[in-house]
């Protein structure tokens, strides 16, 4: 991934992820915040979180000042302790996305905040990818990086709902034809608006912004006030039995 990430098609993914990401982070609040893997995308730059960790999968070498080295499916955080979590293409170069995306849940407190970046295999990027694989006897195309599967968007939305994540937003991008020509790319950059109207699910690439939600814990704060003022309750009910009494 890192070496693609130089090319042209690379830089032109990069660029419009940060650009992204930064909106998408400046606003989320907490304490504690974590990245999955992508050194050379800054993610949290914009983030205000007071603890903020990149970190490297096991397999990786450390670079970039990286001060976490970590398994992504065994991360070393307690459980509800994290406030968000940045997954730039991690799950589709991980070698278990399912259980990355559990562990994910496992650490993230309840109404924590989940970004997940991800290359669209319903796009022309992902369609060229498909179709050099077929051409090259199943062999893994060459335009994308290959050292996973791509996930799509409804794909995804769908483990999201297994795991209690509710989808808060999601946008496309990467409408230009798939090309590695620099300067094609940036001639093709009118596309992207056209794209965003008219074809808005068919972008290369997609973030999703997700909230963890845990069922039934706002009734079980209610029912806690309940059990903490029992006079209040007591009281509240002979009033209420009084005036019916009156009205009779």
């Amino acid at each position: 991934m890192a070496a693609w990430l130089q090319t042209p098609p690379g830089r032109y993914l990069l660029a419009w992820e940060q650009q992204q990401l930064d909106i998408a982070v400046a606003d989320l609040f907490g304490f504690h915040a974590l990245q999955l893997g992508l050194p050379e995308l800054a993610g949290l730059r914009a983030n205000r979180m007071s603890h903020r960790w990149l970190a490297i999968d096991g397999l990786e070498s450390l670079q970039n000042g990286v001060s976490l080295h970590c398994e992504f499916d065994a991360l070393p955080f307690e459980s509800n302790s994290l406030d968000l979590v940045l997954l730039p293409h991690t799950l589709e170069l991980s070698r278990d996305p399912h259980q990355t995306l559990r562990e994910v849940e496992r650490v993230l407190r309840a109404e924590g905040r989940l970004v997940i970046l991800g290359l669209n295999p319903a796009s022309l990027w992902g369609l060229r990818q498909t179709l050099e694989r077929l051409l090259q006897g199943g062999k893994p195309g060459q335009f994308l990086p290959h050292a996973g599967d791509l996930i799509a968007y409804w794909r995804l939305r769908d483990w999201l709902g297994l795991l209690n994540f509710e989808v808060d937003t999601a946008h496309f991008g990467g409408y230009s034809p798939p090309l590695r020509n620099a300067a094609w790319l940036d001639r093709c950059g009118w596309l992207e608006r056209i794209g965003q109207r008219w074809w808005p699910v068919l972008g290369a690439f997609y973030v999703i912004k997700a909230v963890k939600r845990v069922h039934g814990m706002r009734l079980l704060g209610l029912e806690r006030k309940r059990q903490r003022n029992p006079k209040a309750a007591t009281a509240a009910a002979m009033v209420h039995h009084h005036q019916n009494q009156t009205d009779q």
